[in-house]
């Protein structure tokens, strides 16, 4: 009996030595793999660098942290976010390799609320052929024919039923007003949607959906996380019950023509699959163009040179309609030069889409440097954006930059690794210039319409959560008194 257990004691030694030596050796290759990672340093313990990136995101210049970063340890460099290692980049050239593997080598990663509340079907999440698939049909809703022909008459409706209301005298808080003409174009050309009391319900649960994207999840009443997964949970009753609604009016095997619609009948997906497609492009679609719209006017107004410039091309195009037909053709905004570069410049200076998070598929080399699987990887855009060594002034809103014949190839937010304010690679913007139609739009009926003073100095965030933005006060007064309104 006696030597049956100290046999039995030698095994479990021996079982335990074999399994010590498999973790240390699994851990040395691991630490070895991280040993060629870009230089950069801890940080504080479990919560690493988070809190610094954290303060730079909801600061007035996200890039500050990063490019600091940049200045010790180079354009490429590592740091520990969110928990975990990570690759951070500022520089054009790796941005650009990371945009244009995706798929091959790296794949989309994001926290943990932003997954929940996007959803796991949803455009921006979904990976491989899935992916590829999702886009595309995205891509195909918004080519260009569709916002020359569809929504070009649908948008400036909205403008003018939104942006008529408001007396001399009043004070609006303009992210809300922003907010609320991007929810109302988007519901209203995915939904159908087009009461004011339905508006102003989508505009409230985006509200509260946006604020926790990028939050702690943890589903306690009164935190960020809770209040947008309820927020959540409203939209996608609501999409829900749109889709009954065409069913019955329609018939199951005709569900309309709208971009619902074609989702049922034309993509054969699953109830479920087409309401986190649905939220995906609400959510792209309208939180990202109510920030540019935002900061287009916040810019102008504290540049009135540049006020006036848009103003004296915007009153132009006012002046040559008709007072029949003031509606704005697809040739009035192309037109619409120096109102490009103002898109372009506040795009640059305050791009929603500021970093792109993703993950390595596997060992990646990339110079001297080898960023193992699973390891993640931040194309941090806008560091390229506010680099002082790309843009002269580039902390400074200069809408005549993008006039410099020299800088049109820059310009190129198809293609250059210097503007990526609609990212790159197979997960490019789809609707790309249907914001920027939107975005021209909105500051033609908003400057002719009116004239505005910022009523105190505010404190404004370039990080996607109106919990952040202290807000944006002005006094509006009408221009012309005789404005056409709209029934």
């Amino acid at each position: 009996m006696e030597v049956y257990s100290g046999g039995l004691v030698w095994v479990l030694i021996i079982i335990c030595l074999f399994f010590f030596t498999f973790v240390l050796a699994k851990y040395l290759l691991r630490r070895r793999k991280f040993d060629h990672l870009p230089p950069g340093r801890r940080g504080w313990p479990l919560i690493g660098n988070s809190l610094s990136w954290y303060a730079a995101i909801a600061s007035s210049h996200p890039s500050q942290f990063a490019q600091e970063q940049a200045k010790r340890y180079g354009k490429i460099f590592s740091c520990r976010l969110f928990g975990e290692w990570s690759v951070v980049s500022v520089d054009p050239t790796f941005n650009r390799f990371i945009m244009q593997n995706e798929g091959k080598l790296f794949q989309s990663s994001y926290p943990k609320s932003f997954r929940d509340l996007v959803g796991k079907n949803g455009v921006i999440t979904v990976q491989g052929e899935q992916q590829r698939r999702f886009h595309a049909i995205a891509a195909n809703m918004m080519r260009v024919e569709k916002p020359k022909f569809h929504f070009l008459e649908d948008i400036q409706m909205v403008m003018q039923q939104t942006l008529q209301k408001f007396h001399d005298n009043e004070t609006i808080l303009l992210q809300d007003v922003c907010r609320k003409v991007s929810i109302n174009l988007m519901v209203n050309q995915l939904l159908g949607v087009s009461s004011e009391s339905e508006i102003n319900e989508m505009a409230q649960s985006f509200s509260d959906f946006v604020d926790g994207c990028i939050s702690i999840p943890i589903n306690f009443p009164g935190l960020p996380y809770h209040t947008a997964m309820k927020a959540r949970e409203k939209i996608i009753s609501k999409i829900y019950k749109t889709i009954e609604m065409l069913r019955q009016l329609q018939g199951a095997s005709q569900v309309g023509n709208g971009v619902l619609g074609r989702l049922v009948n034309e993509e054969n997906l699953a109830d479920e699959t087409v309401a986190d497609f649905i939220i995906n492009l609400l959510f792209a679609g309208s939180e990202t163009t109510a920030k540019t719209m935002l900061f287009a006017v916040y810019f102008l107004t504290h540049c009135p040179t540049a006020m006036k410039q848009l103003l004296d091309e915007q009153e132009g195009l006012r002046r040559s309609k008709s007072v029949e037909d003031k509606m704005l053709s697809w040739q009035d905004y192309k037109a619409m030069s120096f109102t490009q570069c103002v898109i372009d410049e506040t795009l640059r200076l305050a791009g929603i889409a500021i970093w792109l998070m993703r993950e390595a598929k596997e060992d990646v080399v990339y110079e001297e440097y080898m960023i193992p699987k699973g390891c993640s990887v931040v194309a941090f855009t806008a560091g390229v954006h506010l680099d002082e060594n790309v843009y002269k002034g580039a902390l400074t809103f200069n809408p005549w930059r993008w006039m410099d014949p020299e800088k049109q190839e820059m310009r190129n937010w198809r293609s250059s690794p210097f503007y990526t304010p609609f990212g790159g690679g197979a997960r490019f913007c789809p609707g790309a210039e249907l914001a920027r139609l939107q975005i021209a739009l909105f500051l033609h009926y908003f400057v002719t319409a009116y004239r505005w003073t910022q009523l105190k100095k505010d404190r404004m965030s370039f990080f996607p959560s109106a919990r952040l933005v202290q807000g944006f006060h002005i006094r509006l007064n009408r221009r012309h008194q005789s404005v056409k309104k709209v029934q």
